[in-house]
């Protein structure tokens, strides 16, 4: 395995108190693999990824362990973390501009974030790398607001991948894109994976529609913990967990008329993770929670590489 995330709690430190916003969360991630890290707003997810990388002055380390390629990463020190980053695991973050400096030209970016890791710029691969998402080499020349969305988003992914991480993790990143956009850098993410410049990947995203085209597993997080991992195809067509079910029933279908197939929310909203309820988190959404319901289910594997966290499914 790539990745062996065990148990992980991160905290929120706030003025009313710690949000629990990963309360022990637990997954494998294999070499090769991409995995779709899906949920409502508020799940955790993006939580998780940015804590496989750097935990802002926010964030608390309140549990759990992350081992990557057989090392445990010490994601408590923040220092010890700079030998890993990069190098080991890279962030492509959800707002391309957040990554880039507006005074600088992108060619000047990247040979001074190599020179800060002690890698010197190696020309031709730069070029090459750059082809691989569909940019010219000329876009080193150019400043960012010289680059459109999507070619910032792409540029950003060269730079996180220069140094061949073992794991990348990909927040968000099309969201802020149009349809013909987001295609072009799924295409180019997976292209990554495919030419072995990346191992293994996670894909942050509330688009299930979108993440059933790249990613070969989905995790389906709610309100600070798994509901659901399992194979691509089999998630959104035989998916076990009831907020699984009604997230896959919320979506449109290409085609569907809202007369034949009206479109099913889900009621209500998630808890605050302030101060969590006892048992399953979705309970009090659940058309089908019962009294056994207030006793938080364990995650059990109900087929080869499917969990699910649900008394229900078991």
């Amino acid at each position: 395995m790539t990745l062996t995330v065990n148990d992980l709690r991160v905290h929120y430190r706030t003025l009313r108190g710690e949000v629990r916003a990963l309360d022990g969360v637990g997954f494998d991630l294999a070499d090769g693999e991409i995995l779709g890290l899906a949920g409502e707003s508020g799940c955790g997810k993006t939580t998780l990824g940015k804590s496989l990388i750097r935990l802002d002055g926010r964030m608390r380390h309140a549990g759990g362990t992350v081992t990557l390629d057989g090392d445990e990463l010490p994601l408590s020190d923040d220092r010890a973390m700079n030998a890993y980053r990069f190098h080991k695991i890279s962030l492509v973050p959800q707002y391309s501009m957040s990554a880039l400096n507006p005074t600088r030209r992108i060619g000047r970016m990247i040979r001074e974030l190599l020179a800060s890791r002690g890698v010197s710029v190696d020309t031709g691969e730069l070029h090459r790398r750059l082809a691989l998402v569909g940019l010219d080499p000329d876009v080193l020349e150019r400043y960012p607001i010289e680059l459109s969305g999507g070619m910032k988003q792409r540029a950003v992914m060269v730079i996180s991948t220069l140094l061949d991480p073992s794991v990348l993790i990909a927040d968000e990143v099309t969201s802020a894109l149009d349809v013909s956009n987001q295609q072009a850098v799924v295409g180019a993410l997976r292209g990554l994976r495919d030419k072995g410049l990346v191992t293994s990947m996670i894909f942050v995203t509330h688009d299930l529609g979108l993440t059933s085209h790249i990613a070969d597993s989905i995790m389906v997080m709610y309100a600070g913990k798994l509901a659901e991992k399992a194979p691509t195809k089999v998630l959104t067509t035989e998916p076990r967990h009831p907020y699984t079910k009604m997230l896959i029933g919320s979506l449109p279908q290409v085609g569907a008329r809202y007369k034949d197939k009206p479109l099913s929310g889900i009621e209500g909203s998630p808890p605050s993770l302030l101060n969590p309820p006892a048992g399953c988190r979705f309970r009090d959404r659940c058309p089908l929670a019962d009294s056994r319901c207030a006793e938080e289910p364990p995650v059990v594997e109900v087929a080869p590489r499917h969990s699910v966290a649900c008394w229900k499914a078991a």
